[in-house]
């Protein structure tokens, strides 16, 4: 177990080291701790449909009001804030089996041929956003259960079944009954090879239910997909489900907890999606204990009372470097995938600061990763000029040797009011070549895009925001998840529906910069299976390095020159082999007496030069 340096005192240290059990500690000194503090977004005005807003760096295009049958018409959750509202919910749950807290909250999505699935509590929803004006619905499945993640694959679509009301048949008919052969947790998978007719053809059931899931590619045989299902909630019995029993391991080796599902689905008979493997990823590496990291609690003074390791949240893959990255209640973790039946751990990390580890998100060279922290659950007010700014954030770690390291914290700058929920959460990378940025989702804090290039200095470069669906209390809303989808960013909002973003220039991102990201495209995307990403050779690529360079005053101002006159030449439609291959010799000199990323940047212009010039 790796643990991080605390930024708060070497007592959480010392409890840390005492209770991880021989764990070695980290021993770069963390950068200084960000504050947050009071902005723009601070004072937005109120509302559900017709709040104030406030954008840096990026531009609402559209924003779409939820679907027909997914809209709560009390507007949505607001948390108990006294004993009499906490009983009066507890009553409206009892003898209820349709009760949800989130019953119609917008959550995950995916986007394949031209479509963009969006998840709900109550079902799922597509729309063509093959063309340039707003998204067009054309596909409404109702199918309760929540929380609805979904992913796609080809004609089939894989969404996540968690709560006690969701049933076989995708019903509303429910039962107060303990036991019942009709209830489902586990993930459904349907054919939507027919929009206008989309089917059930498999239900894999599951002891915890299934949280959140990611298609893993197999590595060789095209036909075979798995899924590694990530299932949090309460342990079913074994009168439902004869797999299934609970408990702590020391007294029941064969718990269902402390444990991943890993499904195999053949896609030529999809209908026959099974188990294959639990695999025991949080274990001992050397006792074989299976409960063998974060066993809960605190770690020591002023820290964080951190979730016990035994389910992960999210697993996110990327297959090109056989690697997972999982955010495991209690740890980070390193999976090695190169058998994706069996994975691996290569890595853990622990830390007093994070509360629930929540999401991981992987940087385009696989040598860092984004961990996000759910404290509060994504229902509290956790981004208030008073919280902690270490708390509820992200953690960039670095990955060397397959091993993880944690480098810094970065949480959402601009404070966010006491009925706003906000905390770190769902985010990808933005494909902006020789940067890494990350676009993010922060609940009602808006949507966030964060760089971390730099992994001991991560910064906001961009934001969106509104203010409060209302100004006395709280309700849960704002953005679940905030992704990169072929050219633009869509953000599936809770309460309010679904919001298309763009990026446009300022200090922070340059016109070629966004361009070189909108021309990445990809026929499907799945947030939580990374690929990586390639940039053609292309002006606006060769002009992202330079922007990136003369930011910085990285390149001197001769050579500065040089490369911005063959990319207007370029531009032209003129091709120049030798100016271009001796513009690629003076590069590289260059970079050979440069550091950093200044280097980097210098040595990715010269290959291109020279590619251009043979």
């Amino acid at each position: 177990m790796n643990v991080r340096s605390s930024l708060l005192s070497t007592v959480a240290v010392l409890g840390i080291l005492m209770g991880a059990g021989g764990a070695a500690a980290q021993s770069a000194a963390p950068p200084a701790a960000q504050e947050i503090r009071a902005d723009g977004r601070t004072t937005l005005s109120a509302g559900l449909a017709d709040a104030g807003q406030l954008a840096s760096g990026l531009a609402l295009e559209h924003a779409i009001d939820k679907a027909p049958g997914f809209v709560d018409p009390d507007i949505g959750f607001s948390p108990p804030t006294s004993r009499e509202e906490g009983e009066a919910m507890m009553a409206r749950a009892r003898g209820n089996p349709n009760f949800s807290v989130l019953g119609m909250a917008n959550t995950d999505m995916a986007v394949s041929d031209g479509k963009l699935f969006v998840g709900n509590f109550n079902g799922f929803n597509a729309y063509d956003i093959s063309g340039n004006g707003p998204p067009q619905l054309v596909m409404s499945v109702v199918c309760p259960g929540g929380q609805g993640d979904v992913s796609v694959h080809g004609d089939l679509l894989f969404m996540s079944v968690e709560e006690n009301r969701g049933r076989l048949n995708c019903g509303t008919a429910t039962t107060s009954d303990d036991v019942t052969a009709q209830r489902f947790r586990g993930v459904r998978i349907f054919d939507i090879s027919d929009l206008n007719a989309p089917r059930q053809i498999a239900a894999v059931q599951t002891c915890r239910g299934s949280h959140t899931h990611t298609l893993v590619p197999h590595p060789t045989d095209a036909n075979v997909l798995y899924i590694y299902n990530s299932g949090t909630s309460d342990v079913r019995g074994a009168a439902e489900l004869a797999i299934c029993t609970d408990g702590q391991p020391d007294q029941n080796p064969e718990t269902a907890l402390f444990s991943i599902d890993v499904i195999k689905v053949e896609l030529d008979r999809p209908q026959d999606a099974a188990i294959v493997n639990r695999p025991r990823i949080f274990a001992d590496s050397q006792t074989g204990r299976v409960a063998g990291l974060w066993r809960g609690g605190r770690s020591g003074i002023a820290t964080q009372d951190t979730a016990q390791t035994n389910q992960c949240h999210d697993i996110t893959v990327y297959p090109e470097i056989g690697l997972a990255a999982g955010a495991c209640s209690g740890n980070g973790i390193l999976l090695d995938i190169s058998d994706p039946e069996n994975p691996r751990r290569t890595s853990d990390i622990f830390d007093p600061d994070m509360a629930y580890w929540h999401s991981a998100t992987f940087n385009n060279a696989g040598d860092k990763v984004v961990f996000t922290d759910e404290w509060g659950g994504g229902i509290g007010a956790r981004c208030q000029a008073t919280n902690p700014a270490t708390w509820g954030a992200n953690m960039v770690a670095t990955i060397e040797n397959r091993t993880l390291a944690g480098k810094s914290f970065h949480k959402l700058p601009g404070a966010q009011g006491a009925t706003e929920n906000c905390v770190a959460h769902n985010g990808m990378i933005i494909p902006v070549p020789g940067r890494d940025l990350m676009v993010q989702a922060w609940y009602q804090g808006g949507v966030s895009i964060m760089e971390f290039t730099d992994p001991a200095r991560p910064v906001e470069i961009a934001f969106f925001d509104r203010g409060p669906i209302n100004a006395s209390r709280l309700y849960v809303g704002g953005s679940w998840s905030a992704y990169w989808f072929n050219g633009r960013i869509y953000s599936s909002e809770i309460a309010r529906g679904l919001d298309v973003l763009r990026l446009v220039p300022s200090e922070h991102l340059s016109a070629a910069e966004i361009a070189a990201a909108e021309a990445v495209s990809a026929e499907t995307i799945n947030p939580q299976t990374q690929t990586r990403i390639v940039w053609a050779d292309t002006p606006d690529v060769a002009a992202s390095y330079l922007d990136q360079l003369t930011r910085v005053g990285g390149v001197e101002a001769g050579l500065a020159g040089q490369v911005q006159a063959r990319i207007d030449t370029w531009r032209r439609g003129r091709a120049d082999k030798r100016a271009s291959a001796e513009l690629s010799t003076a590069l590289a000199a260059a970079a050979s007496s440069a550091t950093g990323l200044n280097a980097t940047r210098l040595r990715a212009l010269a290959d291109l030069f020279g590619r251009r010039g043979r």
